[in-house]
């Protein structure tokens, strides 16, 4: 095996120009459409779910709407669903969310698929507040090793798990509607760098691309529809400020004590919690529902808001913003953060959504007060929020990038200053993992100690 420039482990571009590279491009490239297309149809049936559980079966009960107590009917359900998962299937219904994206610790097992799948529509469809992109990394990433392994029993372990990488890439590209996206992910989630992570993630980026052609068609085959995650019809803005600078500072700072205060409010829930699922978690989501219960009775703003993983509402708040007072995007706040520390305790979802809605709350809330205009300020808040919540502030700056599109790149400056700050306070006050010593998995070479594959966890 020849040696990298170190003379430590493996030479990346050597492997890259070996055989077994371009075999397992190939593979990536075959495996990028049926991920991309099972994805899309995950997140459709989480769509149509919500629509029946919340709104259809209401209507067909003879309500116009659902009434103030109904979000306690499905949670409980949900909480039952995932306790039963997490208790008797295997997996236990994929890893907790408190722990991050938990995207290093090697593909699921065929036999815990089942178990993922299901406590992800039993959280996501039952209306708790945790979004799809965690299953949607663990279900790409299963599937595209099964396929793998059907194909060839003797399958190397490292080349498995770049394969499972791919299909974790094209499933989570999907939700996001960009392959760019989860590239910076997955980069940054794996802990990787320099030509390791082009070894690594170029098949994933090829396998997300051709996976896109779901989405956007290819001849006669017209495809299922362009995803967009950007916010539409942003106000204008305009020029940039110094005090919008010592705003973006102090979001930052304070962004990430509340990560951490929401992050050790829900390792201590699920310490009391996780011994009991069946039990317990059906009492977290009566704990949700109430507290979207709450936030309705008070502020007069539909439930829905607390409920769910924020993605879908996140545009309205924004758009609607001039309806709110400061005390009802405060109230929002404390309602959704209540709700996201118990779904954090006991269900099954990604991080992500519910950190860039209270995020969004918080900076819309601050706008309130001088020399903070909204759309900085949103912006501000959804970054600094984000980078606390996954500690990936390239991710963070990335997706709010994304959300605000083109109208949004004036604020950018502003983005990037409360990422770092809130990253680097973040992870004084909650110490990251310590990096993993050994270089990735490295397709086609056998296991050995210089290049096993290691975890990186996240808090």
């Amino acid at each position: 095996m020849q040696q990298g420039p170190t003379g430590e482990g493996p030479d990346p571009y050597a492997v890259m120009r070996s055989p077994a590279y371009v075999r397992l491009l190939l593979t990536a490239a075959v495996l990028g459409v049926p991920i991309a297309a099972a994805a899309f149809w995950f997140l459709e049936l989480v769509d149509v779910g919500q629509q029946w559980l919340f709104s259809d079966i209401p209507q067909a009960l003879g309500y116009g709407q659902a009434p103030w107590w109904w979000p306690l009917l499905p949670l409980s359900v949900g909480g039952v669903l995932v306790g039963l998962t997490v208790q008797y299937l295997p997996g236990r219904g994929g890893h907790s969310p408190v722990d991050g994206l938990a995207v290093g610790g090697g593909p699921p097992k065929p036999q815990q698929l089942l178990g993922i799948a299901a406590a992800a529509i039993a959280t996501l469809v039952f209306g708790a507040v945790l979004g799809p992109e965690a299953p949607l990394i663990a279900l790409g990433g299963g599937l595209a090793y099964g396929a793998a392994r059907l194909a060839s029993r003797d399958l190397p372990s490292q080349t498995g798990a770049v394969v499972a990488a791919t299909g974790s890439f094209a499933a989570v590209s999907t939700l996001f509607g960009s392959p760019l996206v989860g590239a910076f992910l997955l980069m940054e989630a794996i802990g990787l760098g320099g030509a390791m992570a082009t070894l690594v993630l170029v098949p994933g980026l090829l396998a997300a691309g051709i996976g896109s052609l779901v989405f956007l068609g290819l001849g006669e085959f017209t495809g299922y529809g362009e995803i967009s995650f950007a916010i539409p019809d942003i106000p204008p803005f305009g020029q940039l400020h110094a005090v919008q600078f010592l705003w973006a500072v102090l979001m930052g700072l304070l962004a990430a004590p509340l990560c951490w205060a929401l992050l050790w409010a829900a390792r201590a829930v699920r310490r009391h919690t996780q011994g009991r699922p069946v039990l317990l978690t059906p009492l977290l989501g009566l704990a949700i529902a109430a507290s979207a219960i709450i936030y309705q009775a008070l502020s007069g703003h539909p439930a829905d808001e607390v409920l769910f993983s924020g993605q879908s509402a996140l545009p309205t708040l924004v758009d609607n913003s001039a309806e709110y007072t400061a005390g009802a995007m405060v109230l929002l706040m404390c309602c959704k953060g209540f709700a996201y520390v118990c779904a954090l305790a006991g269900f099954r979802g990604g991080p992500t959504f519910p950190a860039m809605f209270i995020g969004a709350a918080g900076g819309a809330a601050l706008s309130h007060l001088p020399g903070l205009p909204l759309i900085p300020a949103v912006a501000i808040g959804i970054a600094a929020m984000t980078a606390g919540m996954l500690k990936l502030p390239l991710t963070a700056v990335l997706l709010t990038t994304l959300l605000f599109g083109v109208d949004g790149v004036p604020v950018m400056p502003l983005v990037i200053t409360a990422a770092v700050v809130s990253y680097v306070v973040t992870v004084r006050l909650m110490p990251a993992p310590v990096a993993p010593s050994t270089p990735p998995p490295i397709p086609g070479q056998p296991i050995g100690p210089s290049v096993a594959p290691s975890r990186a966890r996240r808090a």
